[in-house]
């Protein structure tokens, strides 16, 4: 694996990878849902679990679509995902969530160019980024709807990279696709199963020299 420091730009998922916040996107599904039965909504958790980068607007869908064969829902899908936004709001603005190790790594590294390329709403991502004052350590914050493989493309192009020069850190298989899409190097971390799929696996940032 190329040196991590020696990359030009370098892509970062967010949720999991930035921000312990996996446990607060679950309990915001499980509120939003409350009123639907208990092994319905415990699916749609595998989903999102098994599909981290996935936007919220995917796995709505997905849970009227596909668990509860309902069709015409759009209208209950975006009510939803505004009340999981107002949530994620209020619970994720919490400096004690950010991942420590990653978080020195991006501010002692100013000569990369970081961009954010996530799964989470855009305007919420941006909004939480300045609540947590982190907004300055990044060239651009970008999110749903627009799905991650696009984001990283249009990336790309808008900054005239050169694949061997950039690489995506993620937690979920669809953070590999994204990368591999745009055939640049892809580099696991927080989550163990990704080493099964890439050699490239960071265990801790700490043990970068």
């Amino acid at each position: 694996m190329k040196n991590l420091k020696n990359r030009k730009a370098i892509f970062w998922d967010f949720d999991g990878v930035i921000i312990d916040s996996m446990p607060i996107r679950e309990r915001g599904f499980r509120e939003v849902l409350s009123s639907y039965p208990k092994a319905e909504v415990d699916k749609l958790i595998d989903f999102h679990t098994k599909n981290a980068g996935l936007s919220r607007y995917v796995k709505f869908e997905y849970f009227f679509k596909n668990i509860r064969s309902e069709s015409n829902t759009e209208i209950k899908q975006a009510e939803f995902a505004k009340q999981f936004s107002d949530i994620m709001k209020e619970l994720l603005v919490n400096e004690d969530l950010l991942i420590i190790e990653v978080m020195n790594f991006i501010k002692n590294n100013p000569q990369i160019k970081m961009h954010i390329v996530s799964g989470s709403d855009e305007v919420e991502l941006n909004y939480l980024c300045e609540k947590l004052d982190i907004q300055n350590l990044f060239k651009s914050i970008e999110g749903s709807p627009t799905p991650k493989v696009d984001l990283v493309k249009s990336l790309m192009n808008n900054f005239d990279y050169n694949n061997n020069d950039v690489c995506l850190i993620g937690d979920s298989i669809n953070d590999y696709e994204a990368a591999f899409e745009s055939d640049i190097d892809f580099i696991g971390y927080n989550n163990k199963e990704l080493r099964m799929l890439n050699e490239n696996y960071i265990v801790s940032f700490n043990e970068i020299d």
